[in-house]
């Protein structure tokens, strides 16, 4: 859970104590030790933000899509689709060099009573051109499977109450064209994306 920069951190301001405690309180390996209702937040989440590195190319991604697009697979396994994007593919980059990935579930609004719950995820990625499970999501490219180490509550002192307006119109969804979105027709940009996927 904590790493040795973290520990010395801990030491130096007299914290280890209290970093342990919310370890205890807070943190679980597995989705079948699920007092806090993670698993229910997370596969009602219709957005997440991916950190992942590589070297020293680092990388926070916000990665979006329709109510269920999380899904939790197993114990500790959850996946999620990779959908059309902007053909960087810097996070699956980085994770085809270093599989460790953070992921942070966040709620803006008070819908539900879930105001106060939020959720950071760490593991292990692996990305899967074919997945038993790819047809189940509608414009998924690949589907990205992670391995949970620890599932914990993040602290959400700092975090503003907003309310969602709408949905975005780029999600995929099952019998409606996507619309285009005004980068991809740019000059230059559109001769460039053709073949690319």
């Amino acid at each position: 859970m904590y790493s040795e920069g973290s520990r010395k951190l801990q030491d130096r301001y007299n914290a280890r104590k209290v970093a342990d405690l919310i370890q205890k309180a807070t943190c679980v390996s597995s989705f079948d030790d699920d007092q806090f209702g993670y698993r229910n937040f997370i596969e009602s989440a219709t957005y997440f933000f991916l950190a992942t590195s590589s070297g020293e190319n680092t990388d926070c991604s916000f990665k979006g899509g329709p109510k269920g697009f999380i899904r939790v697979t197993g114990s500790n396994t959850i996946i999620f689709p990779d959908y059309d994007g902007n053909r960087m593919y810097k996070s699956l980059g980085n994770i085809t060099d270093n599989p460790n990935v953070g992921l942070l579930f966040l709620r803006f609004d008070n819908e539900e009573g879930n105001r106060y719950l939020r959720v950071r995820i760490n593991g292990k990625a692996t990305v899967h051109e074919d997945h038993p499970l790819k047809s189940e999501f509608v414009g998924a490219k690949r589907i990205v499977e992670v391995e949970t180490h620890h599932i914990y509550l993040n602290c959400p002192r700092y975090i503003p109450e907003m309310t969602m307006v709408e949905d975005s119109a780029h999600i995929p969804q099952e019998g409606k064209e996507q619309p285009v979105p005004g980068w991809k027709v740019k000059p230059g940009i559109k001769e460039a994306l053709e073949g690319s996927e």
